[in-house]
């Protein structure tokens, strides 16, 4: 489709038009809550299953491993199969899948299907965005993006709230079988109001197995760190072959123009602090504070709730403040939630975490929406497709990463804060002791002497619990800290 074709098209959306994109928007909304309720309810799913404790991650890395190869594909199936073909299928397959993953009788079963899950969620998500510039008029864009922006963001803050309510309440199979009602719905009413322009099969004949081999490659190895040299030499070759065919499988010659490479920088920038801060809030409640996964739920409703509100905000402020501004505001203000969140102690609860979650819930879709602006706007066909799927890639790649070396700074820097507040204490620190949760009676800045095995037995969970929190500390300063640096990029963040 050409763009003086699209303008025409694009004249004004009717109402089938806005039923079939909602369609797709709760297509997209299970496939990002998936692997948000599946995370709350682990335990249950390796006792159903006998899962090997060391092998339970696998129900989560499967399903994420195929999301992340679907999204750079999702260009050329789109091409192949038409975007309301693409979706069909994709939200299908997952439905399906679901209902498959509840009925596994065994582990290797489930991680089959998870593997299928994963990689129809994975085309939903940009098939979503894409629709936005494919189905609406300009002046629809801010408002299609918003609400996409809104229900892909409410997701995970809904997951571990609507995750821990079906693991006190039903057993593990509900999880995925919940998924079916929406997706029955999502595939009825695309089908009937879904309008686009059809597939072209000649795309077949661009399908390159080896590029795309070389990628799958790359793209799952990165999840797994310890691959780490396979990532990167099947990296190496997949990208060289998508830049010297003429008609590439994945289009990455788009991020020769700087506006849409910053906007997929930026991107990468959101998944860190969505998937990060997702990831460490709800391990901070359940460590320190020892929360149920319900409890942390209803805790983290927040960010949704701030989430929903702003999200009109935004979209009126959009067209009459620069993207660039907007981009700054929206990234400073998600950074100061990430900082502070930084402060906190293990007697930290709710009203210590309110704050934090309203300024990144306010901060994400002043994120969004002109990052996305500045990526896809003036882009039709097969540039868009291609263009979504990677500003999409991005930001699922951004959480990946950010998760991988969240692990690593809460690994490595809790044995660090215990040495040092054992040592602090052991000098009679009175704010050492205070930070762990010690009477403060003992503590002058005198040194204690000799501690008893009483003693020591008390005070090591507590030291435990409190260097967990320094290290929690340190992760959420630092990805505040990635977001400031970030901004540094804003001058490369312009529309064509």
């Amino acid at each position: 489709m050409t763009p003086a074709s699209s303008e025409i098209a694009l004249a004004s959306a009717s109402p089938a038009t806005w039923l079939g994109y909602l369609a797709m928007c709760i297509g997209m909304f299970m496939a990002i809550l998936d692997i948000q309720i599946v995370a709350s309810s682990l335990p249950d799913i390796q006792a159903g299953l006998a899962i090997p404790l060391d092998e339970l991650s696998w129900i989560q890395t499967a399903y994420l491993i195929a999301e992340i190869i679907a999204l750079p594909l999702t260009g050329w199936l789109t091409e192949l199969l038409s975007l309301r073909g693409l979706f069909l299928a994709a939200v299908a397959g997952f439905t399906l899948a679901s209902a498959g993953c509840a009925t596994s009788g065994s582990f290797a079963a489930l991680i089959a299907f998870r593997v299928v899950q994963g990689f129809c969620g994975g085309a939903m998500i940009p098939a979503v965005f894409t629709a936005v510039f494919a189905l609406f008029p300009e002046r629809l864009h801010i408002r299609a993006t918003a609400i996409a922006g809104s229900v892909a963001m409410l997701a995970p803050t809904l997951g571990p709230t609507l995750g821990g309510y079906i693991t006190e309440t039903y057993s593990w199979p509900w999880l995925f079988l919940v998924n079916a009602p929406p997706g029955l719905l999502a595939g009825l009413v695309a089908c009937a109001f879904l309008r686009t322009a059809p597939g072209d099969p000649a795309a077949l004949r661009r399908l390159d197995l080896l590029g795309l081999a070389c990628l799958a490659t790359a793209l799952a190895t990165l999840e797994l760190l310890a691959l780490l040299a396979i990532c990167a030499t099947s990296g190496i070759a997949g990208i060289r072959r998508c830049l010297e065919r003429h008609s590439p499988l994945v289009d990455l010659r788009l991020l020769r123009e700087a506006g849409f490479a910053c906007g997929c920088f930026y991107s990468f920038v959101l998944g860190g602090g969505l998937y990060g801060s997702i990831y460490l809030l709800p391990r901070f409640l359940g460590y320190v504070r020892a929360h149920t996964a319900l409890e942390i739920g209803e805790i983290m409703f927040v960010t949704g709730i701030a989430q929903l509100v702003c999200a009109p905000l935004a979209a009126l402020v959009e067209k009459r403040v620069t993207a660039r501004k907007l981009t700054a505001i929206g990234y400073a203000l998600f950074a100061a939630g990430l900082a502070a969140n930084g402060f906190a102690t293990p007697a930290t609860d709710f009203s210590g975490l309110v704050w934090p979650q309203v300024l990144r819930g306010a901060g994400v879709m002043l994120c969004i929406l002109p990052t996305m602006a500045v990526a896809l706007e003036g882009k039709y066909g097969a540039p868009l497709a291609d263009a979504s799927a990677l500003f999409n890639l991005m930001r699922n790649l951004g959480g990946a990463i950010w998760i991988a070396l969240i692990d690593t700074i809460l690994e490595a820097r809790a044995p660090s804060h215990a040495d040092a507040l054992i040592a602090r204490l052991q000098a009679g620190d009175p704010e050492a002791a205070r930070f762990v949760g010690l009477p403060l009676e003992r503590f002058h800045n005198v040194p204690l002497g000799p501690i008893d095995a009483a003693t020591r037995e008390f005070v090591q969970p507590l030291v435990e619990r409190a260097a967990a929190t320094a290290s929690f500390n340190e992760a959420f300063l630092i990805l505040g800290g990635f977001f400031v640096l970030s901004l540094a990029a804003l001058p490369w963040l312009r529309r064509r």
